[in-house]
């Protein structure tokens, strides 16, 4: 008797099991929330806006330093590797 169940048992979770687990996974996958127009506009506009700080931040350290040639700025230096001019290129149109 154990030696027709095991491979039954094998079988069935070969074939059956495992393409249900699979499929089971990629539905739920697909169903995920997905990132809407509405949120990549306003991804894009948090972008441009941190930009605009950051230029006024510099601006402000440039007008102290000037005034102050002690003054070093808190923050440390930006990461070269990074290019914040770049376009986003992961956009889907």
């Amino acid at each position: 008797m154990e030696d027709v169940f095991l491979p039954i048992m094998i079988c069935g979770m070969l074939f059956i099991g495992m393409p249900w687990l699979i499929l089971h996974y990629t539905t739920k996958w697909k169903q995920a929330p997905k990132i809407t127009d509405e949120d990549e506009r306003l991804l894009d506009e948090l972008h441009l806006l941190a930009r605009r700080l950051e230029d006024r931040l510099q601006t402000v350290e440039r007008i102290v330093a000037a005034d102050n040639p002690d003054f070093r700025p808190a923050r440390p230096a930006p990461d070269d590797s990074y290019d914040f001019d770049r376009p986003n290129l992961d956009r889907r149109n």
